[in-house]
């Protein structure tokens, strides 16, 4: 089974950019597709991005459209989540997780597991 690690989150100011990584601690992503999430106090758990490890188009959720990148990263069975021009409603708590559903799946939560234990990330001046 599939274990990840996040890390990269912090304190930053709009405008700013952050790298996350979603790093496996054991096994592998082959055959999977790797999705970040992310949670605002108060609020439910949403899609940001997702991409399949092995090739192909990611997905962005309409709001990091333009300002996020996911894509993966140099070493062994990390996704990175390149966050630029960051903004305050941007704070969350940021979780990846794995599924195998075909793409048309990759934006519902309910479809995921493995999940991190997820790293913060806060937007403020």
């Amino acid at each position: 089974q599939v274990q990840l690690v996040e890390s990269g989150g912090g304190l930053v100011q709009p405008g700013g950019s952050l790298s996350l990584s979603c790093t496996a601690s054991r096994g592998a992503f082959n055959s999977y597709t790797v999705g970040w999430f992310r949670q605002a106090p108060g609020k439910v758990r949403e899609f940001v991005a997702a991409h399949r490890w092995s090739g192909g188009y990611p997905d962005y959720a309409d709001s990091v459209k333009g300002r996020f990148t996911i894509s993966k990263g140099s070493a062994t069975n990390t996704m990175l989540l390149q966050m630029n021009n960051l903004k305050p409603e941007d704070t969350a708590l940021y979780s990846c997780a794995t599924t195998r559903v075909v793409r048309s799946g990759w934006r519902d939560v309910a479809q995921y597991y493995n999940w991190g234990q997820g790293t913060q990330v806060t937007v403020s001046s």
